[in-house]
């Protein structure tokens, strides 16, 4: 189902999971979502070990679009940096996204290189060409259902006042979908859904220990917000629970005292889809 059907289905904002590769996309699918999130951020932290800081080329992100798009069927929305260049670059970074399953396609006003949108530091590109980035991308899609997501990075940056205003701008540039980022208060995410609600989606980005409150998506709907963002939980989640394991394994020389918390062995077959593979393979022998 298209991002904008699962949205026109709800009233409370629809919670997209943030995924970084097939597996926990398929687990994320599995569990009942039916639209994902590619988070540049996990990205860079599983398949770099490294932060948030611009590092991960377009092409390690393509390959990853086509690695999880051949193995689920839910919408993925991919976190596409800034487009990895000038409008140029972000033509071809449209049209190799979307060759490779891409739903919706976010790109930010940050210069290169970014970082996560939730530390300091950042810098922003000029508005005029952020708007002609958005252009771009619109010209390079083939299909008018593959969404551009604009995001600012404004508010820490040049202010509140001057988020709306770039985000006025990339709406009448041809973003589908409004991301402001870091939005500090509760006020701050009222006066966006109040100013933009009514005329296109807007994309809430919860960042646990972030700038912005975190809220639920009922509480996000009713602000006037659609899609609700959690990026870096399948992450944090791994993380913890990863060091957990090691350290228990460290400790005790063997699995033994962790096994309760793991997963089995038909269960970890099962999410991989395993048996589905071998009824096929003996099917096609057949």
């Amino acid at each position: 189902m298209s991002i904008l059907s699962q949205l026109e289905q709800t009233t409370e904002a629809l919670v997209v999971p943030g995924i970084y590769d097939a597996f926990t996309a398929r687990l994320a699918e599995e569990a009942g979502f039916a639209c994902l999130y590619l988070s540049g951020a996990s990205l860079a932290y599983t398949r770099l070990g490294s932060p948030d800081l611009g590092l991960v080329t377009m092409t390690e992100v393509a390959d990853t679009i086509a690695a999880i798009t051949d193995r689920v069927d839910a919408a993925l929305i991919v976190d596409g940096d800034t487009g990895y260049g000038n409008a140029l670059n972000v033509k071809r970074t449209m049209r190799v996204f979307e060759r490779a399953g891409a739903a919706a396609i976010q790109l930010e006003d940050q210069t290169f290189p970014k970082r996560c949108g939730h530390l300091k530091g950042k810098s922003l590109i000029a508005a005029t060409e952020m708007v002609g980035k958005i252009r771009a991308a619109a010209d390079a899609r083939r299909h008018s259902d593959t969404l551009i997501i604009a995001r600012t990075d404004a508010i820490a940056v040049e202010g509140f006042a001057s988020a709306l205003d770039r985000a006025e701008q990339y709406l009448e540039a041809g973003a589908d979908i409004l991301f402001i980022e870091a939005p500090e208060s509760r006020e701050q995410q009222e006066l966006i859904g109040e100013r933009f609600a009514s005329r296109v989606p807007l994309l809430a980005n919860m960042v646990e220990g972030g700038r912005t409150p975190l809220a639920d998506s009922a509480s996000l709907g009713r602000l006037g917000f659609k899609l609700a963002l959690y990026p870096g939980g399948m992450a944090r989640a791994l993380l913890r629970q990863a060091n957990a394991y090691l350290s228990s394994l460290k400790r005790h020389g063997t699995t033994e005292p962790f096994r309760e918390q793991m997963a089995n062995f038909d269960e970890l077959n099962d999410a991989i889809g395993l048996p589905q593979m071998l009824a096929d393979a003996k099917r096609y022998e057949a």
